[in-house]
């Protein structure tokens, strides 16, 4: 990135509105005023313009600038930004210390119209492993595990980085920032802070459990505030989720710690997927396991502050193959393992003894082939994402004008299943992963060595 210690053409107009600045860029002149400028921030080369001494030339492309300026005069990317290359406008956002403005406009989650997605890019990886977990964060980055590495794309998916951990494979990931993540491994023990863009490990954080055994990481989940890991002894008789700080990395906090004891299946499933649910300030914990008895599970609600349980669903008939919370719809989708339909639970009525209502067609599995084995199912926005082999079904809530009420006095809900996207972007081997960040949703299939990336078709670039 060029230093902001340039020569500066900023102005302010003479014997006129002191409020107008007047910008000499490449040989153009500019005018705007100081507002719109600090919007730039403090750290910008334009919150300059207060100095007396200013030299009234910017050696830059003045058609660059023109987009610049308009993104700071609107906060959006006008329609003529087209024309230029990504990678022209990022540096020059560099340049002028506006790269987070820029990042904001193309990655604006507004854009993501998911009626309208298409698949727009593909993102190949070293190696012959297939992609075991990804995780993005708000601006629009990946990270993407594939066997023993971790692949980073930043923002723009223009530069890529690849480093080497520990693990001999990353089953958990979780992005911290755009340069630190959490990773841990279902067979090697360790939750492992890891410094991307060097390939090192920040710091490593382990369950100290009663057998003394090593304790691997089955679910990693975060809150603004605190880091959360699911640990599993390695004699599998114990597992616990313990809560950390997030900017110390000190241990504030364990909860569900089980001790497991002769046939007690209930207490012997992991918590192999966390969630924060900010609009109650909860994390939902969900594991199943697999045995004689078929597939049970469960999904608990916790209360941080108290460490303790405050809704408990224990699933023994058509238990979930995956499960996800939506704070935007106010609750819970499950895709059944059996059935391979999608569930709706209503957290407005927590506490319910059955809260399921299926949202398919209720069908059940055909001579005894589990439908649901495999399906993804994630929230995002006001949508719930579900995998079906190679295919995505998109649930939506319908509005009704005049909704029946319950019996507890709450308006009945209703969900339709829609078609997603282009019928020709459709298909392909099974989806094993799906992420959403800034205006892009990620998807990895198996056996495959690549990321797709969907986007709206309206997206600007």
């Amino acid at each position: 990135m060029p230093p902001l210690a340039v020569p500066n053409g900023f102005r302010q107009a003479k014997g006129g509105d002191s409020n107008i600045v007047t910008v000499n860029v490449g040989g153009q002149i500019f005018q705007t005023t100081k507002q719109t400028l600090t919007l730039a921030g403090a750290k910008s080369l334009f919150s300059r313009v207060s100095e007396s001494d200013l030299v009234p030339f910017i050696d830059r492309d003045p058609e660059l600038f023109s987009i610049i300026l308009s993104l700071l005069r609107t906060g959006n990317l006008p329609s003529k930004a087209k024309a230029f290359d990504l990678q022209d406008l990022i540096s020059e956002s560099q340049f002028y210390g506006i790269e987070t403005l820029i990042l904001n406009s193309l990655s604006n989650p507004s854009q993501f119209d998911v009626f309208n997605l298409e698949k727009s890019l593909i993102l190949p990886l070293n190696g012959r492993d297939s992609p075991s977990a990804i995780s993005t964060t708000p601006f629009g980055s990946v990270h993407v595990a594939h066997g023993s590495k971790i692949t980073s794309f930043d923002w723009s998916l223009r530069r890529k980085s690849t480093i080497l951990t520990q693990f001999p494979a990353v089953d958990s990931l979780l992005s911290i920032s755009p340069s630190v993540a959490a990773a841990g491994a279902t067979d090697f023990s360790g939750l492992q802070i890891l410094d991307l863009e060097n390939g090192s490990v920040k710091e490593s954080l382990n369950w100290e459990n009663v057998t003394k055994s090593s304790s691997t990481v089955q679910a990693i989940g975060s809150s603004p505030e605190f880091l959360f890991a699911s640990f599993e002894s390695g004699r599998r008789n114990s597992n616990s989720i313990l809560v950390y700080d997030l900017q110390t990395l000190n241990s504030v906090m364990e909860i569900g710690h089980n001790e497991i004891y002769g046939a007690q299946i209930d207490s012997a499933i992991p918590a192999s997927k966390l969630s924060w649910v900010s609009s109650y300030s909860l994390l939902m914990a969900s594991g199943s396991h697999s045995g004689i008895q078929g597939v049970l599970g469960n999904v608990k609600f916790w209360d941080i502050r108290t460490g303790s349980v405050v809704w408990e669903l224990k699933e023994k008939v058509d238990c979930f193959s995956d499960v996800t919370v939506s704070d935007n719809l106010s609750g819970i989708f499950k895709v059944g393992v059996n059935s391979g339909e999608v569930s709706f639970a209503d957290l407005r009525k927590m506490g319910a003894e059955d809260p399921w209502l299926c949202l398919g067609d209720k069908r059940k599995a055909v001579n005894g082939k589990k439908e649901g084995v495999g399906c993804k199912i994630e929230s995002h926005g006001n949508q719930v994402f579900c995998s079906k082999g190679g295919d995505l079904e998109l649930w939506s809530e319908v509005l009704m004008g005049s909704s029946k009420k319950s019996k507890d006095g709450l308006d009945d809900r209703v969900f339709r299943k829609n078609l997603m996207g282009r019928v020709k972007d459709m298909g392909g081997s099974k989806i094993t992963n799906l992420g959403f960040g800034g205006n892009k949703m990620f998807v990895t299939r198996k056996d495959q060595q690549y990321v797709e990336v969907w986007q709206s078709s309206a997206r600007v670039f």
